[in-house]
């Protein structure tokens, strides 16, 4: 008796082509480093412990401004740490130095 190949039962083999191309059709843009989260909230901390920012307000600022860098972008992090430089909230000096960690732990993505 001969088995008939077309309509028996067996899967076919999978078939591997080439690699799909990434599209970038989106712009890479700079971002917070996910590797390197753990030591710039440390940094960051040490930054608002000096800071004449609110200490009820520190802990929901640290984690907004890392929730901005590593998912929205390291410049709309920076625009959101604008908005807290008055005489209450951070001062200018204060501002920078976090503008400058931001940057030092970006990556672009």
């Amino acid at each position: 008796m001969s088995v008939n190949t077309k309509n028996s039962t067996r899967k076919p083999p999978r078939k591997f082509g080439a690699a799909k191309t990434k599209n970038r059709d989106s712009k890479r843009q700079s971002m917070l480093s996910t590797r390197r989260i753990g030591p710039f909230r440390y940094d960051l901390r040490e930054i608002l412990e000096k800071s004449t920012l609110d200490p009820s307000v520190q802990s929901s600022f640290l984690a907004s401004l890392i929730a901005k860098a590593s998912r929205t972008s390291i410049k709309d992090a920076k625009i959101y740490a604008k908005d807290f430089v008055s005489e209450e909230g951070l001062t200018e000096e204060e501002y920078s130095r976090i503008s400058r960690l931001l940057d030092r732990y970006s990556k672009y993505r």
